[in-house]
This record gives structure tokens, C-alpha cells and sequence, in this order.
């Protein structure tokens, strides 16, 4: 798996309980999100336009590690802001998303 510089880890990070995918495509007219959540369906979940050719999606993921793309316009398109990536069998990247458990302290609010 190649990991990417962390910086890049905006997209696909935790808000609150949901994952929150952003994609930046202003001229895109249709934008979806595909992965290993919804078995690689390229048209289950569309992303809604936002504010400066933004894209938005927010799913609510169980704990676990995901491989997805998003499908602009008809292509299958990787994640430039992904933390991380994986190599997929079409001879490209798949981008990466972990959803941790949350850990024994912050389930029982502790402050450590």
C-alpha cells in the first residue's frame, strides 16, 4: 500500500460518526462514489454539489478498511486526497479510507 503525504488526509476523514468524501470537479455534471462498501456499484451513491465545484458525500461506515474511486462523468477517478492507496487489478490505484473502533478511553470519555 503506498501511503501519501499527511496533508492529503482531508477527504475520507472522520466528522463526527460519518465519512465524508470531497471531490473538487467544477466541471463535472455527474460525480458518484464507488468502493468496497457498496460492493464497486458506480452509480449507488451520487455525490451532491457543493460550493466551488466541490462534490460531497458523507457515509456512515462501519470500522474497517475501505478501497473506493469516484466515477466523474463516466471515468473512474482515484482520490488525489486520499491518505493512502492500494494497486487494483486494471492496473491502477484504488484510493484508501480506514474507519477505526474507537478506542476503550474515548468510548468511556476519559481524557488521557
Amino acid at each position: 500500500m503506498k501511503k501519501r503525504s499527511p496533508d492529503r488526509t482531508r477527504l475520507g476523514a472522520p466528522s463526527g460518526r460519518a465519512t465524508r468524501f470531497e471531490l473538487v470537479r467544477p466541471e463535472a455534471r455527474a460525480v458518484f462514489l464507488t468502493g468496497t462498501f457498496n460492493d464497486w456499484h458506480p452509480t449507488a451513491f451520487p455525490l451532491i454539489a457543493a460550493d466551488d465545484g466541490k462534490w460531497v458525500k458523507e457515509l456512515t461506515l462501519p470500522p474497517g478498511r475501505y478501497e473506493y474511486l469516484f466515477v466523474v462523468d463516466g471515468v473512474w477517478v482515484e482520490d488525489p486526497a486520499a491518505a493512502a492507496s492500494s494497486p487494483n487489478p486494471h492496473g491502477g490505484e484504488n484510493s484508501v479510507v480506514c474507519r477505526a473502533r474507537k478506542s476503550i478511553s474515548s468510548a468511556l470519555g476519559l481524557k488521557l
